[in-house]
């Protein structure tokens, strides 16, 4: 399954459909395991080489969305499901995922977990259910500058329903 698919972003290649605005996203970088960047040092498979993305500690700004394309309402038959690998540093982080409805203006926080979490990658699903056009927002943060604090996304994968 390549990166460039639709329901799956591995973020092997640039190209990820689901992201349209990846390029635009100066917070978020494309790394791996080998970049002397810090943790993590692999992806979630504990691949050295294989790519992630994760907050750029260079930046001041030490928050970061990445945006998906714009999905279609869901109905009872095909709900969407979202399934990402996450690394949250355990003295600063916090990764949020939000929703936007197209009628709002303001994204919903419809996850989040912070920093207890011991410096490795964990996954999760969430189920979404819409009934209009929607944008799904993934969120990191890091509160402090230190070496190693960082939040990395990785492998989002999208059900049919998306």
């Amino acid at each position: 399954n390549s990166g460039s698919s639709w329901n799956n972003c591995d973020f092997e290649t640039n190209l990820c459909k689901a992201f349209p605005e990846l390029d635009l996203q100066p917070a978020w970088i494309r790394r791996n395991g080998q970049s002397g960047m810090g943790p993590p040092y692999s992806d979630h498979n504990g691949n050295e080489s294989a790519y992630f993305l994760s907050l750029s500690s260079e930046i001041q700004s030490s928050s970061a969305a990445l945006r998906t394309s714009v999905f279609l309402p869901t109905d009872e038959e095909h709900l969407c499901q979202i399934t990402f690998h996450y690394w949250v540093s355990q003295m600063s982080g916090t990764f949020m995922v939000g929703l936007q409805k197209h009628s709002e203006d303001t994204v919903t926080n419809i996850w989040q977990v912070s920093g207890e979490l011991q410096n490795q990658w964990n996954v999760n699903t969430i189920t979404i259910n819409s009934t209009e056009k929607y944008e799904v927002i993934f969120s990191g943060m890091v509160e402090t500058q230190r070496q190693g604090e960082t939040v990395a996304i990785d492998d989002i994968t999208f059900s049919e329903g998306c």
